[in-house]
């Protein structure tokens, strides 16, 4: 067996990427997500779709390789968590469209379970704190809003997942109906202390516990991808963020990393104790593999990357997205502008579902560069405001921070960070260590890699950035950044 074979779906893409046995990309095939918004502020993903495109890039991806399919040790599973889908048991087809993580069409539900006694509950319970975001009441709504869909599932007609546990099921051809426990941790079902499904919030949503798929580790066998014409164990699955962590090589209680994708994800691994907090972090399962739990805390940020789709997509100011560095270079600074790219409302350490997204301190003098450079600072400042959260909550200074996703490939981003951070930015030389943690669990399930410290040795680092400006500086800017923030806030009713 000469590879592994890591699928990435993410909330804009399904890629496939082939590593070998020196942790190299032997070839990397992606396909872009057809994205859905039926009403302001609803997102939503065909999951049909989402297998068609998986299912092309894998036999893509090997056929570009020039291998074959029984070349393949294991599949590795990676995905956008909390999106959510319901398929008909029988014929595997989905009742409705997925509702992506992005979505806040549940934002007023959730918003009255934070303010019932169910608010703290939840949290003491699952990590989470009451949001639109996570799964469960995207299952409640999609049970509600489709004809017949409460009775079936109560008759053991529908299965519901998050895109993981639905990529298994379709690979498997409907044999295994699984997923595994960083991805149940984030669908505010699971009860993250006692490692199963909640029957108290199961009864508060109204889900059948039939629809619920069996938890299982991040490492091992699940079952065997004979959709592909082959017979390929499909052996590691996580979180894209946990995946993340662990494809960074944190394995070690205090680690810390930010993943820049659509959004932003800093996740701190705790070890073995789930810390708990008021600073606005989500506690949360960072992974679960031979018999033992691991913990980390989460600060989420809705809009990372995606601003930079919004300049391309939206306001039509750059053609790419390898565009906006020499943009953002070609001024000195913002001129004053704030980009607050709530466009979804804001994640930790705010939790307001009803901030909107702003532009501000345009004055005759702004041009379109500034705004481009004021978006990418946007991402840092939403990432320095989960750093302050994180610090608060557990006490860790954070001197370095590992830094992975597409943004991260942006230089003056990262030196802005290090900047606007006071840290040491890290970056490795294969940023897409999302797919690379999955490869890893994969290939720790079925041998193809030996061990953790294996791991460390096939990760390198390509450069370190270094924070380089004085106190005053950094709260300078970060004023103005909480003063364009506070404008935004609470906007929508």
């Amino acid at each position: 067996m000469k590879y592994i074979l890591a699928v990435d779906q993410g909330t804009t893409s399904t890629r496939a990427v082939l590593f070998d046995k020196e942790g190299n990309v032997v070839c990397c095939v992606g396909k872009e997500l057809t994205q859905y918004y039926p009403a302001a502020g609803w997102v939503e993903h065909d999951a049909e779709e989402i297998w068609m495109h998986t299912r092309e890039v894998i036999l893509s991806a090997v056929s570009q390789a020039g291998a074959k399919l029984s070349d393949i040790a294991g599949i590795g599973i990676t995905n956008q968590r909390e999106t959510t889908v319901v398929w008909d048991k029988q014929t595997g087809k989905p009742i409705s469209p997925a509702i992506v993580w992005q979505c806040r069409r549940t934002s007023d539900r959730a918003a009255a379970l934070k303010q019932s006694e169910w608010g703290d509950k939840i949290y003491r319970k699952t990590g989470l704190l009451p949001d639109a975001y996570f799964s469960a009441t995207k299952l409640e709504w999609i049970l509600e809003h489709t004809e017949g869909a409460k009775e079936r599932a109560k008759a053991g007609e529908l299965l519901f997942g998050t895109i993981d546990c639905w990529l298994l099921y379709c690979l498997t051809e409907g044999k295994v109906h699984a997923t595994d426990a960083t991805n149940a941790a984030r669908t505010m079902l699971y009860n993250i202390h006692d490692n199963r499904w909640d029957s108290e919030l199961i009864e508060l949503f109204d889900i059948a516990q039939d629809m619920l798929p069996e938890v299982k580790e991040c490492s091992e066998i699940y079952g065997y991808a004979t959709a592909l014409g082959e017979r390929i164990p499909v052996c590691g699955m996580a979180g894209d963020q946990q995946a993340g962590l662990f494809g960074q090589g944190c394995f070690a209680a205090g680690e810390v990393k930010n993943t820049y994708g659509t959004g932003c994800f800093l996740l701190l691994n705790t070890g073995e104790t789930a810390v708990n907090t008021d600073s606005g972090l989500l506690t949360t399962v960072a992974l679960a593999k031979d018999g033992k739990v691991t913990y980390a805390l989460e600060g989420s940020v809705f809009i990372g990357g995606a601003v930079v789709q919004w300049l391309r997509d939206e306001l039509h100011l750059i053609s790419s997205a390898a565009e906006t560095e020499e943009r953002a270079r070609s001024v000195k600074d913002t001129n004053g502008v704030y980009v607050v790219p709530a466009f979804t409302g804001l994640g930790a350490p705010y939790w307001d579902m009803y901030a909107r997204g702003a532009i501000l301190g345009l004055t005759r003098g702004a041009c379109a560069n500034h705004i481009i450079r004021a978006a990418l600072e946007s991402i840092a400042y939403q990432v320095e405001d989960l750093l302050c959260a994180m610090r608060a909550a557990s006490g860790n200074q954070c001197t370095a921070l590992k830094v992975d996703g597409g943004a991260s490939a942006n230089d003056l981003l990262m030196q802005f960070q290090a900047d606007i951070s006071d840290l040491t930015v890290c970056r490795p030389t294969i940023v897409e260590t999302t797919v690379r943690g999955a490869a890893f669990l994969a290939g720790l399930a079925v041998g193809f890699w030996r061990d953790e410290e294996e791991l460390l040795t096939l990760i390198h680092k390509d450069k370190d950035f270094v924070g380089s400006k004085d106190s005053a500086w950094r709260e300078q800017h970060m004023a103005g950044w909480h003063k364009a923030v506070a404008r935004a806030r609470d906007w929508e009713e």
